[in-house]
């Protein structure tokens, strides 16, 4: 029988989201790849330091308790050329992280492996690859290099935090907000408390991570949280969908216009997802953050 990666949450990954290459990157965006070869090469054997998506990677391929039934695939996916990607390699061999499967493409979008890997996620540094990946319908997010690192607070919890319209939800609510303004927003979703808003990008993920979450043990669990500038009475449209979906979240955080960052530095999550961008960068001064280029603000 082939292989097949069928049952698993399979998340696809760069180099860049995996590990700080931040220092290298400088040289491949301003000199040939040939030099930026050159220097992956000499470092083969220096492990290449933590990135901003190595906690959430980290704890998630520890719910892989069964060799024989992983419950987690992360593949690395990168413009990396081969030769680079044996320094990948051998960085996740170095922090134990059982990670055996990488397609590097040499500076060709990757994006286009995403189908055939069923992936639940992409998380990259490049922007036009996130945005390709969710036109082909994959969650996907941009990470903020510069983010600080996850906390180590919580080693036996997967911490994700999610924006709700346009990243859980679609983008239909914060249309009618950029059209009409907050009170147009609030009586739209007064008058449809009781109808599901559509899906967004990341309901797969949030799916995913629900089946995962059944897998629990005392060694390692799921916690989730809804962080969103919606409040009363826009909440209860929020909670409604979720309960129609038979989806539960841990937390919810319904801020109205509050910045972020402070309330996700006290959840401390190991990633956070948003679709605007000032929320990340405020929220990445705080928390590993992730930009999630979709819905109308991002046309």
């Amino acid at each position: 029988m082939p292989v097949t990666l069928a049952g698993q949450l399979v998340v696809a990954i760069s180099s860049r989201a995996l590990f700080d290459f931040e220092e290298e990157n400088k040289l491949f965006e301003s000199s040939d790849d040939r030099a930026y070869m050159r220097l992956q090469l000499d470092r083969l054997d220096v492990p290449a330091q933590p990135g901003v998506a190595f906690s959430l990677v980290n704890k998630l391929l520890a719910f892989n308790t069964d060799a024989a039934e992983p419950r987690v695939e992360v593949v690395i996916l990168s413009r990396n050329d081969p030769v680079s990607g044996m320094r990948v390699f051998r960085s996740a061999q170095h922090f134990g992280l059982p990670v055996q499967r990488g397609v590097f493409t040499r500076g060709a979008s990757p994006w286009r492996y995403l189908k055939p890997l069923h992936a639940h996620l992409f998380l990259s540094a490049n922007a036009d690859d996130v945005r390709s990946a969710l036109q082909a319908g994959v969650p996907a997010a941009r990470v903020l290099p510069h983010s600080v690192r996850a906390s180590v607070a919580h080693p036996h919890e997967v911490r994700i935090a999610f924006d709700g319209d346009a990243v859980l939800f679609s983008d239909e609510a914060e249309q009618v907000f950029q059209a009409g303004g907050l009170d147009a927003f609030q009586a739209h979703e007064r008058e449809r408390a009781g109808s599901p808003l559509p899906a967004g990008p990341f309901k797969p993920l949030l799916h995913a991570l629900q089946s995962l979450q059944k897998a629990s043990t005392e060694h390692m669990h799921i916690r989730t949280a809804l962080v969103t500038a919606r409040s009363a009475p826009a909440h209860e449209r929020a909670i409604r969908t979720l309960m129609e979906w038979d989806i539960e979240i841990d937390e919810a955080m319904f801020l109205g216009g509050l910045a972020k960052g402070e309330f996700l530095r006290e959840f401390e999550p190991d990633f956070f997802f948003d679709d605007q961008t000032p929320h990340v960068d405020g929220a990445a001064w705080h928390v590993p953050a992730g930009h999630v280029s979709s819905g109308v603000v991002n046309a």
